[in-house]
C-alpha cells in the first residue's frame, strides 16, 4: 500500500499528550460555532468556512495530502446533493405546488375549523400537522405555517411561537422525508434502515409526552388534565403510526420509514378530528385570557436589523405561507369545504405516499433476501443505480491502527470511497415524479410550473449548499482521523457517554440549525466513540450489546436527541418571530424555550442510556 494515507490520531503531540491534537481537530467545529452564533453567518457560508478550515488542517497538521482532501470533500459534498439536497427539493416543490394551486389553504381551512379550543388547536396544528409539514417539507415549515395558523386563530402570537417551537421535536428525525436518517447513515455508516428502527424504539415515547407538556406550557395542570382524552388520542395516534412506518422493515414490509411523519401526521388529525366528532368533546372552550401583545421595549433582539439570518428567515417565511389569507378570515373569503374539495387538496400527498412506497418495493427487490446486500436492477438498460469509485481516495486510506479490530486483513483496513447514484430509489425522485402528476391532476398551467420552479430554486438557495458543505466538511475529518481523534477524547467519558451522545447531537442541532447537520458533523465521531466504549465495557456495563448495536444506538441517540435542540437554534427561532410577526422578540423566546430544550433532550439522553446498560430495555436495540 505505497501511495496510502495512513491516519494518526495524535499528529501533533506535545509531551506525548493528544490535547494539542484534539484542539486542533476540534477547530471546524469550534470555528462553525463562532460563525453561526457570535458572527451570525448564514449556515452555507459557515459551511463553506468550516470546510476550508477542515481542508486546511487536514494537510498541514494531519499530513493528508491535499489531492485526497480536496477527494474527500468532493465526496460528501456529492451525496450531500444526490440524494439529500434532491429530495429536499423535490419535497419543497411539491410543497409549493399546492401553495400555488390554492389548495394549501384549502387544507389549513379543514384543520382550523376542527375545534375552537385553543387546546386542542395547538395539538392539531403545532403537533400534528406540524408533524406533517416537518416530514413533507421540513426547512422551517412547522413553525412557520403552523404559527401563523395559530396566531390566525387567535392564540397570541409569542405563545404561538413557543408552542410550536416545542411541538417541532419528535417528527424532526424524519423530517424532509428522513434527510436527518439518510445524512447519518451518510456520516457514520450505519445503513438507514437500522437507525429508523432505532429512532422507532425511542420517539415514540417521547411522540406520547409533547402533546401534554405543550398544553402545560400553555395553561395550568387542571386545565391539562381536563382535556387528557384529546392529548392521549393525539399523541398515542401519532406515536402508533410512528413506530408502525419506522420499523416496518423489521416485519418483513419494504421500507417505507421516509413516510413516518407524513403518514404519523395524517393519522393522528384523523383519528383526533373522529373522536372530537363522534366520541368526546370539551365540556368548555377554552381561549387564551386577554393578553398585551406589545413588544417589550426592554426585550433585545438577536441581532441587528440587518442580520443575515433574521433576513433570510423572514423571506423563508415569506415564501412558505406564500399568498394564501390568514385563517381567521379564510372562511369568509373563501366559498364553503366539501368532501371534494377538501380530498382533491390532499391528493398531491396521497400520490407522494404511494409514489415512495412504490420506490420502497423497487429498494426492496434490489435487497438479496439471503446475503441482504443490494445489487442494481436492470430497467429497459439502465440500472437502477450506479456505484462511482472516487478516484484517489478509494482504498487509499488506512484507518488509525486503534480503530482496526484485531486479525482484520489488509483489505479492510483501507477505507473504501464509492459514490452510490441511486437515481431512482432516492426519495426526491418519487416525491418529484408525485409533484409533476399533481400538476396534471390540478392543471397547472405553464407559467404556473415555472412560477413554482423558480421559487423552490430560491428556497434552496441556502439549505442545499449548507448540507453540501456540512457533509463536505465532514467526509473530510472523516478520512483525515480528524473525527477519530475527537471520538477517543469524547470515549474518556465512559459509561456516561450514552446520555452524553444525545447532549452532543442537541448541541450539534443548536449549532447547525438542523438535525441534518448535526448528523453530518457528528455521525462519524459518534460511531467511533461507540466503538471506543464498547471495547472498554463490553465485559461490563455494556455486555448485553454487540457493537453493531453499540454503535447503532449510540448513532441515533445524537439524531433523536438533537431533535431537542432544534427549538433553539438561531434559524428555528427566527423563522417563529417572522412567521408569528414577533420580530424583535427572539432574545424572549430563546429564554422561553431553553429550558424545556435542556429537559427533553435529557430525557433521550436518560432512555439511550438506559438502553445501553439495563435490560429489558437493551432488548429494544435492533441487531
Amino acid at each position: 500500500m505505497p501511495f496510502a494515507y495512513v491516519q494518526d490520531l495524535n499528529p501533533l503531540p506535545v509531551g506525548g499528550y493528544a490535547l494539542l491534537s484534539t484542539v486542533v481537530a476540534a477547530l471546524p467545529v469550534l470555528v462553525l460555532f463562532y460563525l453561526l452564533v457570535a458572527r451570525r453567518w448564514l449556515a452555507s457560508w459557515a459551511g463553506a468556512a468550516g470546510a476550508v478550515l477542515a481542508i486546511a488542517l487536514a494537510w498541514l497538521a494531519y499530513g493528508m495530502p491535499l489531492g485526497m482532501a480536496c477527494a474527500s470533500f468532493v465526496y460528501g459534498a456529492a451525496f450531500g446533493l444526490m440524494p439529500i439536497g434532491w429530495t429536499v427539493f423535490a419535497a419543497m416543490m411539491l410543497y409549493n405546488v399546492t401553495v400555488e394551486t390554492g389548495q394549501f389553504t384549502v387544507i389549513r381551512r379543514s384543520i382550523g375549523g376542527l375545534s375552537q379550543d385553543a387546546r386542542v388547536q395547538a395539538v392539531l396544528i403545532g403537533f400534528a400537522f406540524g408533524a406533517f409539514m416537518e416530514g413533507a417539507a421540513g426547512a422551517g415549515s412547522p413553525v412557520a405555517i403552523c404559527g401563523a395558523m395559530l396566531v390566525g386563530l387567535g392564540v397570541p402570537p409569542f405563545r404561538a411561537a413557543v408552542i410550536c417551537l416545542i411541538a417541532n421535536t419528535s417528527p424532526v428525525c424524519y423530517g424532509g422525508l428522513g434527510v436527518p436518517i439518510i445524512t447519518l447513515e451518510t456520516s457514520s455508516g450505519v445503513p438507514a434502515d437500522k437507525i429508523s428502527i432505532m429512532c422507532g424504539h425511542q420517539l415514540p415515547f417521547l411522540s406520547c409526552l409533547i402533546p401534554f407538556y405543550m398544553v402545560k406550557c400553555m395553561c395550568s395542570w387542571r386545565q391539562t388534565l381536563a382535556i387528557w382524552p384529546a392529548l392521549v388520542v393525539g399523541g398515542v395516534s401519532f406515536a402508533a403510526f410512528q413506530f408502525f412506518f419506522a420499523t416496518a422493515h423489521a416485519y418483513g414490509l419494504p421500507p417505507i420509514w421516509q413516510l413516518t411523519d407524513i403518514g404519523g401526521g395524517l393519522f393522528s388529525l384523523v383519528t383526533l378530528a373522529l373522536f372530537l366528532k363522534f366520541v368526546w368533546k370539551t365540556r368548555e372552550e377554552w381561549r387564551f385570557p386577554e393578553e398585551s401583545q406589545k413588544v417589550d421595549p426592554g426585550a433585545k433582539n438577536a441581532s441587528d436589523p440587518h442580520d443575515p439570518q433574521s433576513e433570510h428567515a423572514k423571506e423563508e417565511v415569506a415564501q412558505l405561507l406564500g399568498s394564501a389569507l390568514p385563517a381567521s378570515r379564510s372562511a369568509l373569503a373563501e366559498p364553503p369545504l366539501t368532501f371534494g374539495s377538501v380530498a382533491l387538496a390532499w391528493m398531491p400527498w396521497i400520490l407522494m405516499a404511494l409514489c415512495l412506497v412504490g420506490s420502497g418495493y423497487v429498494k426492496y427487490l434490489e435487497t438479496d433476501p439471503v446475503t441482504k446486500k443490494s445489487h442494481p436492477l436492470d430497467l429497459l438498460g439502465l440500472q437502477t443505480y450506479y456505484d462511482v469509485e472516487i478516484p484517489g481516495l478509494h482504498k487509499q486510506v488506512v484507518r488509525a491502527e486503534r480503530l482496526i479490530p484485531e486479525g482484520t486483513p489488509d483489505e479492510k483496513k483501507l477505507e473504501s470511497a464509492v459514490f452510490r447514484f441511486n437515481w431512482l430509489t432516492a426519495p426526491g425522485t418519487p416525491v418529484f415524479v408525485a409533484a409533476l402528476l399533481s400538476m396534471v391532476l390540478l392543471r397547472v398551467s405553464l407559467a404556473q410550473a415555472r412560477a413554482v420552479v423558480a421559487k423552490t430554486v430560491y428556497q434552496m438557495r441556502i439549505p442545499i449548499p449548507t448540507i453540501a458543505f456540512m457533509l463536505g466538511l465532514s467526509y473530510v475529518t472523516k478520512y483525515a482521523g480528524m473525527d477519530a481523534t475527537l471520538g477517543v477524547a469524547f470515549a474518556a467519558t465512559g459509561v456516561l457517554y450514552p446520555f452524553f451522545a444525545a447532549m452532543l447531537g442537541w448541541l450539534g442541532v443548536f449549532l447547525t440549525g438542523t438535525d441534518a447537520g448535526s448528523n453530518a458533523l457528528f455521525g462519524g465521531l459518534q460511531k467511533i466513540t461507540a466503538t471506543e466504549v464498547w471495547n472498554a465495557h463490553y465485559t461490563g456495563a455494556m455486555s448485553h450489546l454487540t457493537l453493531d448495536q453499540a454503535q447503532t444506538l449510540i448513532c441515533t441517540a445524537n439524531s433523536t436527541g438533537g431533535v431537542m435542540g432544534k427549538m433553539i437554534d438561531a434559524q428555528s427561532i427566527c423563522v417563529a418571530t417572522a412567521g408569528t410577526n414577533q420580530v424583535g422578540r427572539e432574545a424572549d423566546i430563546f429564554k422561553a424555550v431553553i429550558g424545556h430544550s435542556i429537559l427533553l433532550a435529557s430525557i433521550v439522553g436518560v432512555l439511550t442510556a438506559l438502553q445501553a446498560f439495563v435490560p429489558p430495555f437493551t432488548l429494544m436495540v435492533p441487531k
